[in-house]
């Protein structure tokens, strides 16, 4: 599979076999990143990746599978690859309606804890969709029939497995898990709005208390915490787009530019001024950075 994916990506690259799945080639380790992660699985064939959430750090290499199954403000970290090895990962974005489809399919079992993410070992099982699903990068045209056949599979080796009881969590309306992503829903479209947790607990349907548990049980931090990683990264973009400090840092709802400042060299180890034109002077791509991968 890794074969198959250099030679249609190259060395360095991303390609997209459908909306939902991608591969992702990477030729050396980088610097932590912050970026959002959308609900998905991440599957590395070669090379190794860490990501941060919180104050967790979870490592995944062609051992083992990541799985997010709510959005989730990270930093990931490529820790190896070389021009002669590198990085490889291939991602399919989760479908809550296709996996509420196939959950009649399965067998019950328990829903877990609140847990929005997760590393799991890789089986045969799970290989070989994936193995049929790349090699139609070979065969363009049968892609449309066959991929959302072998993307379903998948789908179902996943339910069958360790992360099954919280993608049985995501997929039903009335589980805490798809409670809490409602009030993620509303931190991701209001991020640079004052936020009280009282309401965010109304919008999930929980008391304060048990929605700040639940919240930090999904998230592994809390809703500020949340809501401070989506600002810094959007003031970020705007910055490298064409914002001034002082005015990315009022755009996304902070109201002191040195409180700004000061948090934001946190989060990036660099001030925000320097940090921006870096990212000019290399041109880089927040898109590309960003790639969840």
């Amino acid at each position: 599979m890794s074969e198959l994916a250099r030679r249609h990506a190259g060395d360095a690259g991303l390609v997209r076999i459908t909306q939902n799945v991608a591969i992702m080639i990477a030729g050396s380790v980088t610097k932590p990143t912050p970026t959002v992660y959308e609900p998905m699985l991440c599957l590395v064939l070669q090379g190794a990746k860490n990501v941060m959430i919180g104050d967790q750090v979870l490592r995944y290499d062609p051992a083992s599978f990541f799985i997010a199954s709510v959005e989730l403000p990270v930093s990931g970290q490529i820790v190896e690859a070389s021009s002669d090895r590198p990085y490889i990962c291939a991602s399919l974005l989760l479908d809550r309606e296709e996996l509420a489809a196939l959950i009649p399919s399965v067998p019950e079992q328990p829903d877990g804890q609140t847990a929005g993410f997760g590393v799991s070992p890789v089986t045969q099982k799970m290989l070989d969709p994936w193995a049929r699903l790349l090699a139609l990068l070979d065969a363009p045209e049968d892609i449309p029939v066959l991929a959302p056949m072998l993307q379903r599979e998948i789908l179902y080796r996943l339910l069958q497995g360790p992360q099954g009881g919280v993608l049985r969590q995501i997929a039903r309306a009335d589980s805490r898990l798809s409670q809490i992503r409602q009030a993620l829903s509303w931190i991701r479209a209001h991020f640079d709005e004052a936020m009280r947790i009282e309401a965010l607990a109304e919008i999930a349907g929980m008391s304060p208390a048990s929605f700040h548990r639940h919240f930090k049980a999904a998230t592994a931090m809390s809703p500020l915490q949340y809501q401070k990683m989506l600002r810094l990264q959007e003031a970020r973009r705007l910055m490298v787009v064409s914002a001034s400090t002082t005015q990315a840092a009022y755009r996304v709802g902070y109201e002191s530019a040195s409180q700004f400042s000061r948090e934001y060299a946190r989060m990036f180890g660099v001030s925000p001024s320097r940090d921006a034109e870096r990212l000019r002077g290399e041109r880089i791509d927040l898109r590309e950075v960003n790639s969840a991968a």
